[in-house]
């Protein structure tokens, strides 16, 4: 690597905000010696044009000798982010590669049929006469012979020891802050009837209930790669599959690597790793073998696969601790910190609490921040708003009661299935709609009119009863509890404003955030403590269901106090929330059932929130082949 090339590689014709100083600030830390270089940049700082810039500065094979690594890699686990890249024409020469279920055969009888389900995976010894023009393998030489190959981080991490996409000299993650949480849901092995195809040819027993529940996890998980070989190898006898025996064949596989990679790094004295298993039905039921800090897959998947790393986010908040959580060590990883460009009065953030939203209060809850939602829409009577819900469960009862106090006209929502289908309307629609979402804090670009208030329903602290999350509270993890669920706020709250002349507002229903504030405060980039400085309470119309219901409302000229942050028609807040965080407290005391343990105020992210269950923009879903 040239550190000296990262500027000159800029893709864009001019600089805008502190780009010019960061790509310095960052030439710098890689001039220094650093081999990792962690940037926080904030929204609006044109991350993905850094990313292009520092991967410019990769060995070519005119610096080198043939043997050492040359070109980089560009990797998000967001889809939506790569789908963004692509479509960015400053990033041309970023050249994507996806899995083989996102692309179509085009072999006559077989353009409906994914590449991964095509006849070369499904007959022996199948000549494709047109190989050289298939997309996948057409996309894949090119990724493969260009100087920035382009994928997913989900794709990146399975092609770990291809011949095809071997070590490169720079490797660039964009959205890097979870990449620990990322690391860790790949390992998980999730042994079910959907996933495990051989399910009803094994018994499964009480891993839970022994004595020593991970060795009887073990033997188990011996004992079903074996059938899963077996399986396989009769597949493998025949001269032709279906798509659905390939499918099965390829899964067979997959899941016996899952199973001999958990046993061998349970057998490995030498691995960091931590392994906790979750049996809630008992014997005959799932399964789920979940990794605590998976360093060791890591050095595998990724710190392997390059000289130089750039690890690119806006919410990176702790650098030991970020560190600590990849396996890296913090003496030799470098932090860029990149200014925010964005006024912050044209960022409000807005105290409407109305109680805790634990799993205990929220019945209580709800219906208060359902009434000052129906204030909020009337306040904002042409402008389009976003609910981050948290959860499906919310969403539905949050629907349910805006329905019944006259708001049914003007709110949308998604599911499970139609996620992308539904937010794509909404965003295409010059109506004042307000959409309901689930999980969409991050990688949402709302710039405009698109969006110009938003709720923030819940504080998203981790489910309290996932046996990872327990783990780590039982060691008195809790900074990193509440880091997580801080990382996600400011990741919501850069949904609305996305330019330095864009505005918009964040409103705060649930009073667990102002808690969350207070011992985060050490935690907050300056320009996140910025706002929290400055949180207030608006001034809200009265209730009136007809009012919010319609498409009227204060003119846009008459709307100050979402675009001042404050200064107009807005009274500071005079509460304890406010003065402790200003105090200078901390948070150094302390990516799925929707219940908290009760602890710290926290409310659990819960299964009902389908985080393990929706595909669509899920950071697999590229080699799941929902895309």
């Amino acid at each position: 690597m040239d550190p000296d090339r990262i500027p000159e590689s800029f893709p864009a014709p001019s600089f805008r905000g502190t780009q010019e100083q960061a790509l310095a600030d960052i030439r710098d830390a890689f001039a220094a010696g650093n081999d990792v270089v962690l940037v926080r940049a904030p929204t609006g700082s044109g991350k993905s044009l850094l990313a292009r810039a520092i991967a410019g500065a990769a060995a070519t094979t005119d610096d080198v000798t043939p043997a050492e690594a040359t070109d980089a890699y560009y990797t998000t686990p967001q889809v939506s982010q790569l789908d963004d890249v692509a479509a960015d024409p400053l990033l041309d020469d970023l050249n994507v590669i996806r899995g083989k279920s996102n692309y179509t055969c085009i072999l006559n009888g077989e353009t409906d049929t994914p590449v991964d389900r095509a006849p070369c995976v499904r007959q022996s010894g199948f000549d494709c006469s047109v190989r050289h023009r298939c997309p996948y393998f057409s996309d894949r030489a090119i990724a493969s012979n260009r100087r920035i190959a382009a994928m997913t981080l989900a794709y990146f991490m399975q092609t770990a020891g291809s011949d095809v996409f071997r070590k490169r000299d720079v490797v660039v993650i964009d959205e890097a802050h979870g990449l620990a949480e990322w690391a860790e849901m790949y390992a998980t092995v999730d042994l079910n009837p959907r996933t495990v195809p051989v399910w009803d040819d094994v018994g499964v027993p009480d891993v839970a209930g022994a004595t020593d529940t991970l060795e009887r996890t073990v033997r188990f998980a011996e004992t079903l790669a074996g059938v899963c070989e077996r399986a396989k190898d009769d597949l493998l006898r025949k001269p032709e599959l279906t798509p659905d025996e390939a499918a099965r064949r390829d899964r067979l596989q997959e899941l016996r690597s899952e199973l001999q990679w958990f046993v061998e790094d349970y057998r490995d004295p030498e691995s960091p790793t931590t392994w906790v298993v979750d049996q809630p039905d008992g014997e005959g039921g799932p399964i789920t073998i979940k990794p605590l800090d998976p360093a060791r897959y890591l050095h595998h998947t990724v710190w392997d696969r390059g000289n130089k790393f750039a690890l690119l986010s806006a919410t990176i908040l702790d650098k030991a601790a970020f560190c600590r959580g990849v396996g890296l060590d913090p003496a030799n990883v470098a932090f860029v910190d990149v200014e925010h460009t964005f006024p912050v009065e044209n960022r409000p953030l807005y105290d409407v609490t109305q109680g805790k939203m634990t799993y205990e209060e929220r019945d209580e809850t709800l219906p208060k921040i359902a009434r000052t939602l129906v204030r909020i829409t009337a306040k904002h009577g042409d402008e389009k708003g976003l609910v981050h819900c948290h959860s499906y469960a919310i969403q539905s009862e949050l629907r349910k009661r805006l329905a019944q106090l006259g708001l049914g006209g003007r709110v949308r929502a998604h599911d499970r299935e139609d996620r992308d289908a539904e937010l794509e309307s909404w965003k295409a629609t010059d109506d004042p709609d307000v959409f309901l979402s689930v999980k969409m804090e991050e990688a949402l670009d709302l710039a405009g009119d698109l969006c110009r208030w938003q709720v923030v329903c819940k504080a998203p602290y981790l489910n309290t009863n996932d046996s990872r999350v327990a783990r780590r509270l039982e060691e008195g993890q809790w900074s990193w509890y509440r880091r997580t669920a801080l990382r996600t706020v400011i990741q919501a709250c850069g949904r609305v404003v996305r330019a330095p002349d864009d505005y918009g507002a964040t409103y705060l229903a649930d009073s667990s955030l102002l808690d969350l504030f207070e011992r985060t405060r050490g935690d907050m980039p300056t320009w996140f403590r910025d706002q929290v400085d400055r949180l207030s309470t608006p001034d809200l119309p009265a209730f009136d269901q007809v009012a919010a219901g319609g498409r009227g409302g204060p003119s846009r000229s008459n709307r100050g106090n979402t675009r001042d942050g404050g200064r107009q028609g807005t009274r500071s807040r005079g509460g304890s929330a406010s003065r402790s965080a200003r105090s200078g407290a901390n948070g150094s005391q302390r990516d799925r059932s929707d219940r908290s343990s009760g602890t710290d105020g926290g409310s659990g992210s819960g299964s009902e929130s389908g985080s393990g269950d929706d595909r669509s923009d899920h950071p697999l879903s590229d080699v799941w082949g929902d895309r």
